[in-house]
């Protein structure tokens, strides 16, 4: 393949952050372990956001490689949505020089059905069409809801058939959590992924206060505790193979790899985005950042 594909942060993980202290100095901690590229999302694209991803740019030398959009507003979240806020999300994307947008998850509407999902996927497709003429391209975020089956084709399959302007943007966790394989998921949307999410898949342990639900006879509780020990994971920290996962993605044709992590389980992020640098660079990744 072409370029060697940048890995970077999914700024999800630093909306306390962005709340805190801002957004470029956020992004010059993030510079500071050595993250070079960041995808925005989960922070209100404002004025003074905007301006400040963009001296993270000038002054850090921070690639703001993608930004979140909805296809409609979203309920208790901040973000622009394709309906309401096109023309400002194009002139957003050019200031930042961010040639790729991304939508995280499918509209809770369209969870009701098949039908719902289909619409969804067409009327995503005439925006990824406009926003071609801009030099913009979209793309599509997974988690696992989309490995369900409909007469045996995956719901996946079934947005990718119904929005062809529309490229994806695969997380591998979430294809683990799936139930498929996430180096032959790469290499069946390889030329239509541009950026992948490096996720680990981890089994935890069960905590010590399960045992006392146990005790206490609280057997639903203890259950609870069985089933949750599915954990989130720095890369590297959990099972999955990211020395195949990585050069696949590079095959496949993605541009960015984002490191993200929805849960912490205690440590902040800082301490999980150095781990999962240090790891990426003992997996003899270095020259990707």
């Amino acid at each position: 393949m072409g370029t060697t594909a940048t890995i970077g942060v999914q700024a999800m993980m630093l909306k306390d952050s962005f709340a805190e202290i801002g957004a470029f100095e956020t992004l010059r901690k993030v510079s500071a372990i050595g993250y070079n590229a960041v995808e925005i999302s989960q922070i209100p694209m404002s004025a003074e956001n905007v301006a400040e991803l963009e001296r993270s740019r000038t002054e850090l030398g921070m690639d703001i490689a993608a930004l979140s959009v909805a296809l409609e507003k979203p309920a208790g979240r901040p973000g622009d949505s394709l309906r309401d806020d096109f023309d400002k999300i194009v002139d957003d994307a050019k200031r930042l020089d961010s040639k790729l947008l991304r939508i995280g998850m499918l509209p809770f509407p369209a969870m009701k059905s098949i039908e719902a999902v289909v619409d969804f996927a067409k009327e995503t497709n005439g925006y990824a069409e406009r926003l071609q003429e801009q030099g913009i391209s979209l793309y599509y975020h997974n988690h696992h809801i989309e490995f369900a089956k409909f007469d045996g084709k995956y719901m996946l399959d079934i947005i990718a058939e119904n929005s062809p302007a529309m490229g994806m943007e695969i997380d591998v966790h979430w294809v683990q959590r799936g139930g498929l394989d996430p180096v032959r998921t790469l290499e069946k949307y390889a030329g239509r992924t541009a950026m992948v999410h490096l996720k680990d898949y981890r089994i935890g342990q069960m905590p010590e206060a399960s045992f006392g639900m146990l005790e206490a006879g609280d057997f639903a509780g203890f259950m609870q505790e069985f089933k949750n020990v599915v954990q989130f994971a720095e890369v590297g920290e959990g099972n999955l193979d990211f020395p195949s996962i990585i050069p696949a993605a590079q095959s496949a044709g993605a541009q960015y790899l984002l490191v993200e992590q929805d849960e912490l389980y205690g440590r902040t992020v800082w301490e999980a985005l150095q781990t999962s640098y240090d790891n990426l660079i003992a997996m003899g990744f270095s020259d990707r950042f």
